[in-house]
């Protein structure tokens, strides 16, 4: 358990098996991943796993910032493959971003204002 409760190697599974989830042709951000893994408010470590991942196959090129940018830096080799593999999946790329989808409702955040 880290310091705030979690157990890291089940929070590290848990964020991947939702970045495999994300449909091809689909984006979410890193705060939706955080949040699907069970993980609200943990963007960061959402990115921190992705910035470590070794799975070729992994859809990581699906997660973007909350406003759909491209978090490579504009012009570098992360920033042109994630943009060719969105691309390659029929998403629209413009300006190194991403029009994102209506964030999914979710009852208890709703109900009981748990955002």
């Amino acid at each position: 358990m880290d310091d705030s409760g979690i157990d890291p190697a089940s929070a590290h599974a848990r964020i991947l098996a939702a970045v495999r989830a994300i449909p091809r042709g689909r984006v979410a951000g890193y705060g939706e991943i955080a949040r699907r893994a069970g993980l609200p408010g943990r963007a960061r470590l959402a990115a921190r796993v992705l910035s470590t991942n070794t799975d070729p196959k992994l859809p990581w090129h699906r997660v973007l910032r909350s406003d759909g940018r491209i978090a490579f830096p504009t012009g570098s080799r992360g920033f042109a493959e994630q943009a060719r593999r969105l691309k390659s999946e029929g998403v629209v790329v413009r300006n190194g971003r991403v029009a994102m989808p209506a964030r999914e409702l979710d009852m208890d955040a709703e109900v009981w204002g748990m955002r």
